[in-house]
């Protein structure tokens, strides 16, 4: 292709003896490529989302902004990710999401025929297309229960039970964790916690440029005895959210399901995004419940009985739907339920009179859990009631067993299916007015 040449972006530490050289070899045209010098990760972001190619992003390995959401950002654009790596921090670039790495020493030949295996040249008049996602390995991942609902009606208390009664089947005994990931994080208070560290944050942190072993990982969670699961501690300030970023956060959940047998996390049920309200801010505040519901494998929500227990139950249940969580896989919880049978029944019946019509059908039915003294054994740090606990671990291996495997959020945009959306009513199609619009 006529002049057609490699368009690098770089990035290094100040005096980085191979930034210089490559300068040097692109400003020679000693190497076919052209060099664009970056001072910061926000510039690099800025140039990757001008919508101009590039074929390689090349960086350096000692950079603290190195980390899996810049590489992403780089993936994402349709540009390879090279790591100029100086050995001294032993990382794995590839199994973080690089497409290379190459020591620091390297001369004009490795760099080209590294460029020559992995990125591609670019024309003058090349346009920026959109490249695939790159997918994470296979191996062993846990399954995941979300436990989301209104605020006020007990999700923790709830997550907490669901823990312990996953915990009680001695297949997994001491490989259930509970992961407080709400804004406003209880758990450690609900589980009487004298630390506040470790937690979320330091797993977030751990895999944000690396991959911790599975001991590393389980060290960040704390043994709670009596209920015989794990707790990984949530925020400690809710304003900490930005220290949660997307990629690093969705890395460390992996990490977290191949470290433990079962993940039960709490959440919350605000699930807004830029697609939703225009604010990216507000997605990535959310990051924790996006990325945690769009992967469970099953979904609680949980409300309270009477009219603005139910209404709010509905709202989030239609929230959830909405974003994409499979209705066979979500199921309502009404917490400190009434005991007759008939007043059950009429809320099941309500529930499904309130649903939208775009609900769709294969939900379960609700789950009941009757008042216990929840607030006493949470006081003394003993179990919970088993009246709490069981239904709810129960109905989880149900779920998981009858929902079909590919009943899962879709990660992409999906084509509208003609005839789906319905059609106009009956009495729109004949109007006259209406149809001459």
């Amino acid at each position: 292709m006529p002049g057609a040449r490699y368009v690098l972006l770089g990035l290094a530490s100040a005096r980085s003896g191979w930034f210089r050289d490559l300068a040097q070899w692109a400003n020679a045209s000693s190497i076919p490529a052209e060099f664009v010098k970056c001072v910061s990760a926000e510039e690099v972001r800025a140039r990757l989302s001008s919508g101009r190619p590039f074929s390689a992003f090349v960086v350096d390995s000692s950079l603290a902004s190195l980390d899996r959401d810049l590489v992403e950002a780089a993936q994402q654009a349709g540009c390879a990710v090279i790591v100029i790596d100086d050995r001294r921090g032993g990382r794995d670039w590839v199994a973080l999401g690089a497409n290379a790495s190459i020591p620091a020493g390297f001369d004009r030949k490795d760099l080209i025929d590294l460029l020559a295996t992995h990125t591609v040249m670019i024309g003058r008049t090349d346009r920026l297309e959109e490249s695939d996602r790159q997918t994470a390995d296979g191996g062993w991942s846990a399954p995941l229960a979300a436990v989301c609902g209104p605020g006020g009606t007990g999700t923790s208390t709830v997550a907490i039970a669901l823990a312990q009664g996953l915990a009680a089947d001695v297949r997994s005994a001491g490989s259930v964790v509970l992961a407080d990931f709400a804004l406003r994080a209880e758990q450690a208070m609900l589980h009487d916690a004298r630390d506040v560290v470790p937690g979320v944050q330091e797993l977030v942190e751990a895999f944000r440029s690396r991959r911790p072993s599975q001991d590393e990982v389980r060290a960040l969670t704390f043994a709670i005895e009596q209920r015989q699961y794990r707790l990984l501690l949530g925020l400690r300030r809710p304003r900490a959210w930005p220290t949660i970023r997307p990629r690093a956060f969705a890395a460390a959940l992996d990490g977290l399901r191949r470290s433990y047998r079962v993940i039960v996390a709490d959440c919350d049920a605000d699930l807004e995004g830029e697609d939703e309200g225009g604010s990216i801010d507000v997605e990535e505040r959310n990051t924790m419940a996006r990325t945690t519901l769009a992967t469970a494998d099953v979904v609680f929500v949980v409300g309270l009985p009477g009219m603005k227990g139910t209404h709010a139950l509905v709202a989030t249940i239609a929230d959830v739907l909405a974003y994409g969580v499979p209705g066979e896989r979500l199921v309502p919880v009404i917490n400190r339920a009434p005991r007759p049978a008939r007043a059950r029944a009429h809320l099941t019946s309500t529930l499904a009179a309130l649903m939208p019509n775009w609900a769709g059908a294969g939900m379960p039915s609700p789950l009941f859990l009757p008042e216990r003294r929840v607030d006493e054994a949470l006081r003394d740090g003993v179990r919970l009631p088993d009246a709490l606990a069981a239904p709810l671990a129960r109905v989880f291996d149900a779920v998981q067993q009858r929902a079909d495997d590919a009943a899962r959020r879709p990660e992409e945009p999906q084509l509208v299916v003609p005839g789906s959306l319905g059609s106009w009513a009956p009495e729109v199609d004949s109007d006259p007015e209406v149809a001459s619009g």
